[in-house]
């Protein structure tokens, strides 16, 4: 059954050929350029930074949710338009899916298991999430990762629905763009399934590189978890529940355990 489970599925996308294979390339280039894979060089850009500084890494800080205006309602609607700008990012990636013909019920997104969707969704979060804050914990101390703080938001009234709305909106883009429209669309390239699902998880570390080289590591390794069991359910819905509940349980517990707790 392991071996099973391990070994990639025939690909269920057609290979194409011809003009349309270099719409394609040109596809992907724009969408990645316009959305996470420009995240990924903005990344890169801020990890060697953070290496030319003086202070080791592990003595420098990055934070991942940051007030966006003085005023706290402008910064309301600045967290708001972020959100919007990440759930359009995934709405781009399945858009275009749809639109070359292919069915949402082929990448999971419909609604014909939503029990069996939150359950492998839980059982996904805990899988990753309680190693992944001990490896976080582990590359820190070991000097190859920046402190992260998941949020430096003010304690305001509308902190809270925020930060759960930007771990939903972080989840979907990624799943959808990095997961279901990359894998698909390099199985429409004739790529085998190990080489596209190596190539999801190298995208995925690749915009986490300003968190040093501990958050591009652990999320190649989340990467290939989670693209390799896309690729054998075609369930996206529960990876982008497992995704927001490893979101929510650390920018809101950080938000609410921070202040009474020093190992964060």
């Amino acid at each position: 059954m392991t071996s099973a489970w391990l070994r990639p599925p025939p690909p269920v996308a057609t290979v194409v050929a011809g003009r349309e294979r270099r719409v394609l390339h040109w596809e992907i280039a724009l969408v990645l350029l316009v959305t996470l894979g420009m995240s990924g060089l903005r990344s890169l850009v801020s990890l060697l930074d953070s290496l030319a500084a003086p202070a080791p890494l592990s003595d420098q800080s990055v934070a991942i949710n940051v007030p966006q205006a003085s005023a706290d309602l402008l910064d309301l609607a600045g967290q708001l338009l972020s959100i919007l700008r990440l759930t359009a990012w995934g709405g781009l990636g399945i858009f275009l899916l749809w639109r070359g013909g292919l069915a949402l019920r082929a990448v999971g997104l419909d609604r014909s298991a939503p029990r069996r969707d939150l359950l492998s969704g839980a059982g996904l979060a805990a899988l990753i999430g309680i190693p992944g804050l001990g490896f976080y914990l582990v590359t820190r101390a070991i000097g190859i990762n920046l402190t992260v703080v998941p949020t430096e938001l003010g304690d305001t009234w509308w902190r809270v629905p925020v930060l759960v709305g930007a771990a939903m909106a972080n989840a979907w883009a990624e799943e959808a763009l990095v997961v279901a429209y990359l894998i698909t669309r390099l199985r429409q390239l004739g790529w085998s399934e190990n080489r596209s699902l190596l190539a999801s998880a190298l995208l995925r570390g690749s915009y986490h590189l300003y968190q040093g080289f501990g958050g591009f590591l652990g999320n190649v390794v989340l990467g290939l978890v989670f693209g390799r069991v896309w690729q054998r359910t075609h369930r996206l819905w529960a990876l982008v529940v497992g995704h927001a509940l490893i979101d929510v349980v650390a920018f809101v517990g950080y938000a609410l355990l921070a202040p009474h707790v020093g190992w964060l």
